[in-house]
């Protein structure tokens, strides 16, 4: 099946795209990488009237680094970040992840900013943005510029908090302090590159004695959206990590869950695996943290 008909545009600056966004509403579209977008319209499941390229962009493709955050802008490709090892002391986390997403095909061309507008439950970096409590910097013409954080920013499958009218900017990623951080992240999918059946994220950071003093732990793929734990992250602290107390953690987690059933897998299989993940993730990021001397 191929597109339906659209108009194409490619902007120059980003006040040109916020302006075709405020004259074309929901009949518009920007792309950047298109590793979500253009295969929707492939198969007709979205049919933009106008496509805006922010291609060109450099102020949308911009990494900078500062004490407590990493700032990437939404047009940054997810291969940018995979080969920058810089970011094994600042993001753990965020590097870990981006192995899990899809091809290296797919991450030379998409970028940070349109995987997590796309917002599919199952990818990688919205589950990545829920753990870490990323900040969204969103603009519209009208309204000018906001700031969003990941938990109000995801609202449901496919569905974020940018308007129609508005364009993701950048993205602000918490740098955590100190030493023994660690991070894991796995999942689970019938083959390599294929959208998650479940995903697992944690990261966690530990005293010179083995015990938890931060952690933040999220699932992927078992509910409209990602989910993250704070409260149950919360009762993790002051503890060491064991095999029982992971899987405790991980049962009670994959208890708030609400995945579907389809031909892969039901429902119920889908909870007791990201029960099963979510132990792993933490016992590795543990012992990962466990081991680090800085």
């Amino acid at each position: 099946m191929k597109a339906a008909p659209f108009d194409y545009v490619r902007v120059d600056s980003t006040a040109q795209a916020l302006e075709l966004l405020a004259q074309h509403g929901m009949d518009a579209k920007l792309v950047a990488g298109g590793q979500s977008l253009v295969p929707m319209m492939a198969m007709r499941l979205a049919r933009p009237a106008l496509l805006v390229d922010i291609n060109r962009l450099a102020e949308l493709k911009t990494l900078t680094y500062k004490s407590e955050f990493v700032t990437t802008g939404a047009g940054v490709r997810q291969r940018t970040l995979e080969d920058t090892p810089a970011l094994d002391a600042s993001l753990p986390l965020m590097r870990k992840a981006l192995r899990w997403v899809g091809h290296a095909q797919t991450r030379n061309r998409g970028t940070v900013g349109g995987s997590l507008v796309h917002a599919d439950p199952s990818a990688e970096l919205p589950l990545t943005a829920l753990v870490l409590g990323a900040t969204m910097r969103i603009q519209s013409q009208a309204e000018g510029e906001r700031h969003v954080s990941a938990q109000d920013f995801f609202l449901g499958p496919m569905f974020t908090a940018v308007s129609e009218t508005e364009c993701l900017l950048s993205i602000d990623w918490p740098v955590w302090q100190g030493a023994r951080i660690a991070a894991a992240f796995e999942e689970t999918a019938i083959r390599h590159g294929d959208f998650a059946m479940a995903s697992a994220a944690c990261q966690l950071q530990v005293d010179a004695s083995g015990v938890v003093t931060r952690a933040s732990f999220g699932l992927g793929g078992v509910d409209g959206a990602p989910l993250v734990f704070p409260a149950l992250a919360q009762t993790l602290c002051g503890q060491r990590m064991t095999s029982e107390l992971a899987q405790d953690l991980a049962h009670t987690a994959a208890k708030e869950s609400n995945p579907g059933s389809d031909i892969h897998a039901t429902a119920e299989y889908r909870r007791h695996l990201a029960g099963v993940l979510l132990a792993r993730v933490l016992q590795q990021a543990a012992q990962e943290a466990s081991q680090a001397t800085s």
